[in-house]
């Protein structure tokens, strides 16, 4: 190098343009609530959000890359929460479970959009935080407000970045994954039933046991001691299908027939309004809420 010179290193054969993997998979998701034909109101609450990272190329001389061209990363958020306390508390206690997780996700300084098992940890940890702060939160608001004494709530998350599938939740309502036409739940429910067949007192044909399914060992905004949410990690396939719901679904319609209606439905609508439409016909005794969300990844991604 001659004095007072600088050498600038030229592109060379192997200079690629950034690949963004996760916004190649697509998504085609629906959902739908119904009240049902009992219950007076719909305490029933979800949202499905579309998250993502966005580089957009505004002047450029780069080989490749003109004016237009975004470089991105996308994901997704499901989320189901089922109210209790009757009245209106269990309405005020899913929705505000689902408005305290958004604002705590939107004020998260260091959102992660290529997840290695460090970055993958550390949502994992955060949702656990997370369902511990909208528990003693939801507590503080009934003690507040008489009307809300003894709302809660159960809340059931997925998120999916790519192939990553995280999923967390306390209560009764679950979450499945449909894989190579084969159902498989990826939630243990929290009630006094599972938690009798898990110990090996009962098991799941045991006539006592179908009048304890829905007595809930955790739910959040009734214990400030009872908080222990499971989170786990999956790793997603071409032509997945994620299900979650409300257990108006799965007390009215079993789990083979939820397997066939996802395999025969065409599109996540037709799923969604298949599934809902068979609870209804089957008495539809509590509000059903179901998300279907159906998973099309390329070998690259």
């Amino acid at each position: 190098m001659e004095s007072g010179r600088v050498d600038i290193p030229q592109p060379n054969e192997t200079s690629t343009m950034p690949r963004a993997l996760s916004s190649l998979v697509d998504v085609d998701v629906f959902a739908i609530s119904d009240q049902g034909h009992v219950r007076p109101n719909n305490e029933d609450h979800y949202l499905v959000v579309r998250l993502g990272r966005a580089i957009e190329t505004v002047l450029s001389n780069l080989t490749s890359n003109k004016p237009g061209y975004v470089f991105d990363e996308t994901g997704h958020g499901f989320i189901v929460a089922d109210g209790l306390g009757g009245h209106s508390a269990g309405e005020v206690a899913s929705q505000e479970a689902i408005y305290i997780l958004l604002n705590l996700a939107l004020h998260t300084p260091d959102w992660n959009f290529r997840w290695g098992p460090k970055e993958r940890n550390t949502v994992m940890w955060r949702l656990q935080d997370r369902f511990r702060i909208i528990n003693a939160k939801l507590l503080e608001q009934a003690a507040a407000q008489a009307s809300l004494v003894g709302m809660s709530t159960t809340l059931t998350i997925g998120l999916t970045l790519g192939k990553d599938l995280i999923i967390a939740h306390v209560g009764d309502s679950r979450a499945y994954l449909l894989h190579q036409g084969k159902l498989k739940r990826l939630t243990s429910d929290h009630t006094l039933a599972q938690r009798l067949v898990d110990e090996g007192d009962s098991t799941s044909n045991d006539p006592v046991i179908f009048e304890f399914r829905n007595i809930l060992m955790q739910a959040l905004g009734s214990d400030e001691n009872e908080c222990r949410p499971d989170v786990h990690y999956h790793l997603l396939s071409n032509g997945d299908q994620l299900l979650l719901c409300s257990d108006g679904l799965t007390d009215m319609v079993d789990d083979l027939l939820i397997e066939a209606v996802l395999n025969e439905s065409t599109s996540a609508k037709f799923a969604c309004r298949g599934l809902v439409d068979l609870a209804l016909s089957n008495g539809g005794r509590d509000n059903v809420t179901v998300i279907v969300a159906r998973f099309a990844i390329p070998e690259e991604a």
